[in-house]
């Protein structure tokens, strides 16, 4: 039987079962216990074809009503259920904005001091008007020892010096390059005077301790012409160095030394303060020396097809791994090459700081 009391008493009944719903699975239980095919408010609809006309005019609108605000509940508690689940959601996946924002890998990866201080020697010697020469890591005897006026015995050509290849059948030994002065012979041979040229890159030597390893990086210097003198030598070093340490001035003193390819040899100085954890460059009572120079000898044109009494020139080296060292304050040559990331995070540069002169060296 269908009367008021009873359509008020379902609906109490089932707006309290939506209320109590705990997830949209049990709401959707009760939806289904109440407006389905079977539901309580659907049975009470039905019973509308057996009434009278005027029962139809006082329970149609009333089974409706009860219908509209059944799914009304219905629909405001899915809503109040799905706000409940984004408020957990937000709460168990909450962000702090407050951090740093994570940087992208282009900002994280670091370009390695060596590779840095190369493009720095690059754009200084380019500046001035140098080319920049390669060769190979594997020399012959011929170019890395006796183009270059090594005498026979001398002890660079030793197997405690210098890393030697198997012999070939014929007998020749190649071997890894001490130097990349054969880049220079190379130089000469394939062209003709004006000679410019700076010549970086990778040598060997058969060395290791805390300012040694047994590879390491090199860049040499030559200049040939007709009147290459050490004048052009002092002020190409002096250039290089007061760019390079970014500094107004420096002091060079040149002692004799000897080389077997220059012809008088020099190893360069340079007045620098030593404190306890650094060495400034430009200041200061201490000497530091820095490189190795001279006039490049007679034999060495000779063997390179230059006429000494026509051409001469200069040449210069330095360790490009020591002059990173002393500019960036790295205090053991080997961690250059311990391949640890957290070294390289404090020491390396982002990929996008590439030194220039207008821009500055190390900005």
């Amino acid at each position: 039987m269908t009367d008021l009391a009873s359509l008020s008493a379902l609906e109490a009944d089932v707006l309290a079962a939506v209320a109590g719903a705990a997830d949209e699975a049990a709401l959707e239980s009760v939806r289904v216990a109440a407006l389905g095919k079977k539901g309580s408010v659907s049975e009470k609809l039905k019973t509308l074809g057996t009434m009278s006309p005027d029962e139809r005019k006082t329970f149609g609108p009333a089974l409706n009503a009860l219908r509209d605000r059944v799914a009304g509940a219905l629909a405001d508690r899915k809503t109040a259920l799905a706000d409940a689940a984004l408020e957990a959601r937000l709460a168990s996946e909450r962000l702090d904005v407050s951090l740093p924002v994570r940087e992208s890998a282009l900002e994280t990866g670091r370009i390695h001091p060596v590779s840095q201080v190369m493009e720095e020697i690059a754009a200084i010697f380019s500046a001035m008007g140098f080319s920049i020469a390669e060769g190979p890591d594997i020399e012959t005897d011929e170019l890395n020892f006796t183009a270059l006026n090594f005498p026979v015995g001398h002890p660079a050509r030793e197997m405690h010096d210098t890393f030697f290849l198997p012999e070939k059948a014929n007998g020749e030994r190649l071997l890894l390059r001490t130097h990349t002065s054969p880049v220079q012979v190379r130089a000469m041979r394939a062209g003709t005077p004006p000679i410019r040229v700076i010549c970086p890159g990778r040598t060997y030597r058969f060395d290791m301790d805390q300012t040694h390893t047994p590879m390491f990086h090199q860049v040499e210097g030559l200049v040939i012409d007709e009147s290459a003198h050490m004048g052009h030598l002092k002020w190409v070093l002096e250039e290089f160095l007061k760019t390079f340490f970014e500094v107004p001035s420096v002091e060079l003193r040149f002692r004799p030394s000897f080389f077997p390819f220059t012809e008088p040899s020099m190893e360069v100085d340079v007045r620098c303060r030593k404190l306890p954890n650094e060495v400034r460059i430009g200041e200061g009572d201490d000497w530091l020396e820095i490189l190795g120079c001279g006039m490049v000898h007679p034999n060495v044109l000779r063997n390179c097809g230059l006429d000494p009494d026509k051409h001469q020139g200069f040449a210069w080296g330095m360790g490009i791994d020591r002059i990173a060292m002393l500019k960036y304050g790295m205090p053991d040559l080997r961690d250059l090459f311990a391949a640890d990331a957290r070294w390289l995070s404090h020491y390396g540069f982002r990929p996008l700081d590439f030194p220039t002169l207008a821009a500055g060296l190390s900005s």
